[in-house]
This record gives C-alpha cells, sequence and structure tokens, in this order.
C-alpha cells in the first residue's frame, strides 16, 4: 500500500511539474506580447516626434524664405542657438561669453530679443 501511495504521490509531482512549465511558458509569453506592444506604440511615437521635427523644420524653412533672410545668416543663428541654450541652462552672461569667445555687452545684445524679463513673463501668465 505504501509503494501505491509513494507512485501516486511521484506521479502528482511530475504532472504539477508539468503543468508548471506550461503555466510559465504561456505567461512569459504574455510577457512578449505585452513587451511587443509597448516597443510598437513607443516606435510609432517616435515616428510621429520625427514627423512633427520634419514639419517645424520645413515650415521653419518656409518662414526664413518668406522673411527674406540670408542663407548665409545659419552661421549667426547658430551662435544664437548654442547661446540661447546655454541661457536657458542656466549659464550667466560672463560664461557664454567665455564659451562663445565674446564680450558680455556682444551676449546681453545679441540675447535681449529673445529674453523675456520676469515681469514681462508674469503678465502674460497672469493674462491666461
Amino acid at each position: 500500500m505504501m509503494e501505491w501511495t509513494l507512485t501516486i504521490l511521484f506521479a502528482a509531482a511530475v504532472l504539477l511539474l508539468i503543468l508548471s512549465f506550461y503555466k510559465t511558458k504561456q505567461s512569459s509569453s504574455i510577457v512578449e506580447q505585452q513587451i511587443d506592444q509597448l516597443t510598437f506604440s513607443l516606435m510609432n511615437e517616435v515616428n510621429q516626434l520625427k514627423q512633427q521635427i520634419r514639419h517645424i523644420e520645413l515650415d521653419a524653412d518656409i518662414i526664413v524664405q518668406e522673411a527674406g533672410i540670408q542663407a548665409g545668416a545659419s552661421e549667426h543663428r547658430l551662435l544664437l542657438r548654442e547661446m540661447l541654450d546655454l541661457q536657458n541652462r542656466g549659464y550667466s552672461y560672463e560664461s557664454i561669453s567665455t564659451k562663445k569667445q565674446l564680450t558680455k555687452e556682444e551676449v546681453e545684445r545679441l540675447l535681449a530679443p529673445y529674453i523675456k524679463t520676469k515681469e514681462e513673463r508674469g503678465k502674460v501668465a497672469n493674462e491666461s
């Protein structure tokens, strides 16, 4: 009788082991599907962002052409872009002038049209 009990318990253990492998495979398959869905959605979002960037670049080109801005001013625009980036990241006019090898007055003059004062920002925020 003891032998039959051990045989039945051993068979049940083997059956449960096989069942656990099957369930693990199913759950890993579900996780893989979820990862694939997430990957596809992220790829779609990245592609949409790339498309929006292309549209913005094209719009900028159109505005440049309509405004009659010279194409040779790209170096100036690049300098302004870099200086605005540095200023937005918290760099002082002195450190920007040092990095770009300009005087502090030149940096202030070039950035002045693009930098809103705190009062102007407060007015816009309060008007909204």
